[in-house]
């Protein structure tokens, strides 16, 4: 079996800018919208910007010099611009929401693709609780950033600028003096937004936990009830909530004093500005309506970086969301095509191992020096104790995993010049435990051959002994199977995954001990169905029941990843070594030959399994 792994990747302590710009390029697709709306914000920014100065105008030329018509005048302007304001910014938000959405579907579809080529070993060390972590949550905080947090950054940005400008036009001193705390207010920013993206980076690990937790006890309640683990779960799950909660009160904590810190800062400039802005004006330098627009300006500069303290928290949490999922994005599967991969149309053939080694974690082998050829159209037999090798053996012939040493070929060739769909679209597996779609039966049969017709699905639910008991449902072949298959029972699941299995008409078929937890009927109707499906085809099997294996033109004993013992049923038993002693251990009440469970009866004590 693949190692356990429970812990996520670490993440940089220090942020270098790289995830950011990463973040941006998510944009470029979009680039034309992205245009629209920074020329839309820009606009409705410097509109904001003349109504502080239009507010200057009529305090100065209207009111301060009594003349009515050039108020009125200047009102009718101040009308004019609130109503293009208002357009502007509806255009502007409607951009920016498409625009999340759009990067929001782009990510999703991105990483299902991803997933979707990422190799078994992926899988075996990444809990599903982290990758839908990363699929949701992850993206959404992502997709905002990528449009709602620019949005306010860049409307940050060009406040500040036309503020700056006006200042400066208006009176180029008191501007000198507000300049003077930028450097003070970008110090405490970055040291405010190391800490934060500290804490944001724990609580999005945490997260994931969490999420995982969730999922591990949904999918898995019936063991929950059964094994009274509730309590004990519930003490665990909240471990997780209340590490969560610390991480992320410290991390609103920072934000929090974030903003007093710079409120003081604004206060102390504004405080500045109204004293030398009065001595100015005694002195004729300044205006009353210059003073009033110079402090409004200030305050209209002051609130974005204020409000800087919501925008760099959101923004260190995306970032943190980002590497999550960036990290799964730049997975590399272990498995894949290599170059000039080939289709041979099909793989039909001899497979032959050849000083196989492999291992899932360094230095600790499952298979050394493995060796063993399959001719086409056998039936290969796979029994022997827990972890002895026999599920590698299969998983190495589909090409879920690759050697590490040694070959493996498929026709005489070496079966990684061949493109991983022209082999597993050509394999059929059944697995112990079948995995069923939800949707119906007649849904879940066509995903082994998505182009069968209605009359191949039935003709294939025959052969495997399905039939008879889905015509028995209320909707026949359009019975909803719940989610997991949960509206059917264990051998109603194994049939239809053996159903698809012959639907998609592989020429390796596989099965992994798919009769182990049926009833003897039932084992009997599979057996049947894999008969029929195994007739000129090379089969792997991974034994369970004595029915599976008896049967098979080769059974191999496979101890310490190695093959203890190779021969037909009557052959092992006659050598008795390692075989006859796993069958008589369990059948030492069927010594005498079994009868065929077809002629009426079946076997059904096991195996040891893998």
């Amino acid at each position: 079996m693949p190692p356990d792994y429970t812990e996520e990747e670490e993440f940089e302590a220090k942020y270098t800018g790289k995830t950011f710009r990463r973040i941006v390029g998510l944009l470029r697709p979009h680039w034309k919208m992205v245009l629209s709306f920074l020329a839309l914000i820009a606009v409705v920014s410097g509109i904001d910007a003349l109504f502080t100065y239009l507010s200057k105008l009529i305090i100065d030329r209207g009111i301060m010099a009594g003349d009515t018509s050039e108020l009125y005048r200047l009102l009718s302007y101040y009308g004019g611009m609130i109503v293009l304001q208002a357009i502007f910014v509806f255009g502007f938000i409607y951009a920016v929401g498409v625009l999340g959405e759009r990067v929001r579907y782009d990510l999703r579809q991105k990483m299902f693709n991803h997933l979707q080529d990422l190799s078994l070993s992926y899988y075996s060390r990444t809990p599903v609780g982290w990758i839908m972590a990363r699929v949701t949550s992850d993206s959404d905080r992502v997709s905002d950033l990528v449009s709602w947090g620019i949005l306010d950054l860049v409307w940050a940005t060009t406040n500040i600028l036309t503020s700056v400008g006006f200042m400066f036009y208006i009176n180029w001193r008191l501007a000198l003096i507000v300049m003077l705390m930028v450097p003070i207010v970008t110090f405490v920013a970055i040291e405010f937004r190391r800490r934060i993206l500290k804490q944001f980076r724990v609580v999005r690990k945490i997260n994931s936990k969490i999420t995982g937790s969730y999922n591990e006890n949904i999918t898995g309640v019936r063991v929950v009830k059964a094994l009274v683990r509730e309590e004990e779960n519930a003490k665990e799950f909240a471990e997780l909530t209340g590490d969560m909660y610390k991480a992320a009160y410290r991390a609103a904590w920072l934000s929090a004093l974030f903003l007093p810190s710079v409120q003081l800062i604004a206060a102390v400039a504004l405080g500045t500005i109204a004293w030398y802005g009065g001595w100015q004006a005694g002195l004729g330098g300044v205006t009353v309506g210059g003073i009033q627009a110079f402090i409004s300006y200030v305050t209209f500069m002051m609130w974005p970086i204020q409000d800087a303290a919501r925008i760099f928290a959101e923004m260190q949490h995306a970032i943190a969301s980002a590497e999550r999922i960036f990290s799964l994005t730049d997975a590399v599967p272990e498995v894949a095509d290599r170059e000039n991969a080939i289709d041979p149309g099909t793989i039909q053939g001899d497979i032959e191992f050849e000083h196989v080694t492999f291992y899932y974690e360094d230095n600790i082998p499952v298979l050394k020096d493995f060796n063993l050829k399959v001719k086409r159209g056998e039936t290969i037999a796979l029994v022997g104790p827990t972890g002895g090798g026999k599920s590698t053996i299969v998983n190495l012939a589909c090409r879920f995993y690759e050697p590490k040493e040694g070959v493996i070929r498929i026709g005489g060739t070496d079966y990684t010049q061949f493109t991983l769909h022209a082999i597993q679209s050509r394999i059929g597996v059944v697995l112990q435990t079948p995995h069923l779609f939800s949707g119906s039966v007649r849904e879940n049969i066509r995903y082994g051959r998505l182009d069968a017709t209605d009359a191949e699905i039935e003709e294939a639910a025959k052969l495997a002994g399905a039939h008879d008991f889905i015509i028995k449902f209320d909707k026949g072949y359009d019975e909803p199977v719940g989610e997991g298959g949960n509206n059917l029972s264990v051998g109603q699941k194994q049939l239809i995954s053996l159903t698809r299995a012959i639907l998609a008409r592989p020429e390796i078929f596989v099965m992994d001990e798919a009769t182990s937890s049926v009833d003897t009927l039932t084992e009997a109707l599979i057996q049947r169905g894999m008969e029929r499906l195994m007739q000129g085809r090379t089969s792997f099997v991974i034994a369970h029941r004595l029915s599976t294996i008896k049967r098979a033109s080769r059974i191999l004993v496979i101890e310490d990843g190695q093959i203890a013992e190779m021969g037909t049923h009557q052959e092992l038993l006659r050598l008795r070594g390692k075989y006859y002693t796993l069958y008589t251990r369990q059948f030492r009440h069927q010594m005498e030959e079994v009868l065929d469970p077809f002629a009426g009866a079946a076997e059904s004590a096991p195996v040891p399994a893998d």
